[in-house]
């Protein structure tokens, strides 16, 4: 079957972000209709509505940015849901102006942890990760008593979540800001250069003089950092930081990654897709809120969206 006109004369990049842009209008078509039917009007498509769902967005997007790195690389990094809540958690708890180090330092040192098990253990890392978030739930565990944390968000994190500038809130700069970082790392500089090497033949780029261990590293530590910086905007967002506040956070990610056209098994994808896959996943888990539909539900939406696009993947690898 030939492909529709419209996408033809698409790159393989760039036909999975066309096809994730075209499932986003068709997400507000839906969700219009039903809204229109059933309560007379179309929030969806008001500002003010699109606008608080990029800020929602803004802390999955950046989780996604940093799981797309290791995910180009042909890795996967579970240990995200506790750094999100590890970052999140200890930054309320050191307060003042150190807090956002703290928080960023977690996430340093979930990353190291994490590079040194997959790089230089060659541990896989679906399975040392798992271990690793594991062993961060643990901590926050013993270090709040089981009980939920007594300290609050402070206000830089606050500011940086929940404040807004002209109308637009602060969380939505600062995913612009990684977003920024994130194309200009792997469009301009060696490293990005490299992660492509590495998840499309990593023996390959190792022969040829890419240091493959060091960037490994690297794109683990990234990924944690981003973890645990979504984690203090999230906890500026709710005042609060609070156990397992990370766990509904990486599966999406993965998915916004995948459906943004990353190969899931690594060496392509570009961060505009990322970007699109995200915005699609929050559209249609606000479509789905406003339909009732149960969180269990979601997740099997998720997962199966997932298996879909790994299909299509397959099927035009196969080609």
């Amino acid at each position: 079957m030939s492909r529709p006109a419209l996408l033809s004369g698409l790159s393989p990049d760039d036909r999975p972000t066309a096809i994730a842009g075209l499932f986003i209008l068709v997400i507000l078509a839906a969700g219009t209709g039903y809204t229109l039917s059933k309560f007379g009007n179309a929030p969806l498509l008001q500002p003010g509505y699109l606008l608080q769902q990029l800020q929602i967005g803004a802390f999955l997007g950046i989780v996604a940015a940093g799981m797309m790195l290791v995910i180009l690389i042909s890795q996967i990094d579970l240990s995200v849901p506790w750094t999100v809540a590890a970052g999140a958690m200890t930054a309320t708890a050191v307060g003042g102006p150190w807090a956002i180090p703290a928080g960023i330092a977690v996430g340093v040192c979930v990353g190291v942890v994490n590079g040194i098990g997959v790089a230089y253990l060659r541990i896989p890392s679906m399975i040392f990760t798992l271990g690793v978030n594991a062993v961060m739930r643990g901590l926050m565990v013993a270090h709040t008593g089981g009980f939920a944390p007594q300290t609050t968000a402070t206000d830089a994190m606050r500011f940086l979540a929940a404040d807004r500038t002209l109308g637009v809130p602060h969380a939505i700069f600062m995913w612009l800001a990684v977003s920024v970082f994130m194309v200009v790392l792997l469009r301009r500089t060696a490293y990005g250069r490299a992660i492509y090497a590495i998840g499309n033949k990593e023996a390959a780029a190792y022969l040829s003089g890419v240091p493959t261990r060091r960037v490994t590293l690297l794109a683990f530590v990234i990924c944690g950092v981003c973890a645990s910086l979504a984690g203090m905007l999230l906890a500026g967002y709710a005042t609060k930081a609070y156990q397992g506040m990370g766990d509904a956070y990486v599966l999406p990610a993965i998915a916004a990654v995948v459906i943004g056209g990353t190969n899931i098994l690594g060496g392509r994808g570009s961060y505009l897709g990322t970007v699109v896959g995200v915005i699609l996943i929050v559209l249609l888990n606000s479509v789905l809120s406003i339909m009732e539909m149960p969180e269990a539900g979601r997740q099997i939406i998720y997962g199966l969206v997932i298996i879909l696009m790994l299909l299509v993947h397959g099927r035009e690898g196969g080609a």
